[in-house]
């Protein structure tokens, strides 16, 4: 009789696991009424930005109307929408501004969306997290190179920059934004090509602002880019002040978009295509001007001859 009424027992216990085992699979095979969801993963809601706002997207496979909130630590803290009515399988947008019942939403907090569907009598916690972040990147380097554009030239001015997170270069003339990068990394850089909206730049002394934008939205502030000092020529050399020995064959590297130069040294004068312009130190020691110029824009440097 006992042994009977385990062996009951047993069998008993194998069909409700059975049985729990049978409804847990099917569960998994019912299909959520919500699906094909697109939710921002970060922002920054202080930005004033186009990303100031979190887009949270997503279709229902039923009609209903749909209250849509935010919850951080188990606790709503936002409702972004109240009985809004959704069609089947219409993607339907809805937008968080960041701001919580006690203000802005603090970086640092997971927050997700939840969706209660009226008709169906379920509230669904969406899995997908949103992040605040705030915070500007700032520009721990920046540089220009040699600083010197050459108008008319193929080669734009290389910037290059090292920021405190990862974002995209901006760099900004006299106000106006003349670059923005396409990529967001920690240290690169990009080409400036010497204009301001389209138009380029006359030759003379200009202050480049470097700064960045975060995936986030946020931009480093006016008062904290890197400035850098740049001056477009239409003519320059490599060195302005050079040591040679007397009589010794010395080379200066000339940079200009124009074909060809003409240029001045110590009583001689010519024309020059190459990069490389080739000369020889007088005999005599002491300071010597040398001029290279191109259809009227000219470019000196000193050149000493004695001991090197």
């Amino acid at each position: 009789m006992q042994r009977a009424l385990s062996t009951t027992v047993l069998l008993g216990l194998l069909l409700a696991t059975a049985g729990a085992f049978a409804l847990t699979e099917h569960l998994k095979l019912i299909k959520s009424p919500i699906y094909g969801p697109e939710v921002t993963k970060t922002f920054s809601p202080v930005c004033h930005c186009a990303t100031d706002k979190a887009d949270i997207t997503f279709k229902l496979r039923h009609p209903d109307s749909v209250t849509v909130t935010i919850v951080a630590g188990g606790h709503v803290v936002d409702t972004v929408a109240t009985g809004a009515k959704m069609q089947k399988g219409v993607p339907v947008t809805f937008r968080w501004d960041g701001r919580t019942t006690t203000g802005v939403a603090r970086e640092g907090s997971v927050y997700q969306p939840q969706v209660e569907l009226s008709n169906d009598h379920r509230t669904i916690l969406m899995p997908n997290k949103i992040t605040i972040d705030t915070s500007s990147p700032k520009v721990l380097s920046a540089s220009a190179g040699s600083g010197i554009f050459i108008r008319g030239s193929d080669h734009a001015l290389p910037v290059q920059y090292t920021f405190s997170e990862k974002a995209h270069a901006v760099v900004y003339v006299g106000g106006r934004r003349v670059i923005l990068g396409r990529t967001t990394r920690l240290s690169d850089k990009v080409n400036w090509n010497g204009k301001v909206g389209g138009k380029a730049l006359r030759p003379g002394r200009y202050v480049l602002e470097v700064g960045g934008i975060d995936i986030a939205g946020n931009e480093t502030p006016p008062a904290e880019r890197k400035r850098l000092v740049v001056r477009i020529r239409f003519i320059a050399l490599g060195e302005t002040s050079i040591r040679v020995a007397p009589r010794a064959r010395f080379a200066v590297k000339v940079r200009t978009g124009a074909p060809q130069y003409t240029w001045k040294f110590s009583g001689a004068h010519g024309t020059g295509k190459k990069k490389l312009l080739h000369l020889r130190a007088p005999a005599r020691r002491g300071r010597y001007r040398l001029v290279v110029s191109e259809h009227g824009h000219a470019t000196t440097a000193t050149v000493i001859v004695g001991k090197t």
